[in-house]
C-alpha cells in the first residue's frame, strides 16, 4: 500500500522534511516513489510547498496519509 508521509532530511538539529509517496513497508528515510513537496519548520514562518495535482492523483489512486502529513495537507487546504 502507498502512503503519503514525511521523510526527514537535513543535518543534525536543522531538519527539513520531504513530503513523499512511499510504499508503506519502506523505512522512513528510505526508498520512495515520488517527491510531492517539502516542509521546512526552521524558517519563520514555516515554509510549505506541495504539488497539489500530484497529491490529489495519489489520493485518487488509494494512497493513505500519515498523521503529520495530514496536518500539513489540511493547512494547505488539500484535505
Amino acid at each position: 500500500m502507498v502512503r503519503i508521509r514525511l521523510s526527514r532530511m537535513g543535518s543534525k538539529k536543522r531538519p527539513f522534511y520531504r513530503l513523499v509517496a512511499a510504499d508503506s513497508e519502506s523505512p522512513r528515510d528510505g526508498r520512495f516513489l515520488e517527491i510531492l513537496g517539502y516542509y521546512d519548520p526552521m524558517k519563520e514562518p514555516a515554509e510549505i510547498r506541495v504539488d497539489k495535482d500530484r497529491v490529489n492523483n495519489w489520493l485518487k489512486n488509494g494512497a493513505k496519509v500519515s498523521g503529520s502529513a495530514k496536518a500539513i495537507l489540511k493547512k494547505e487546504g488539500i484535505l
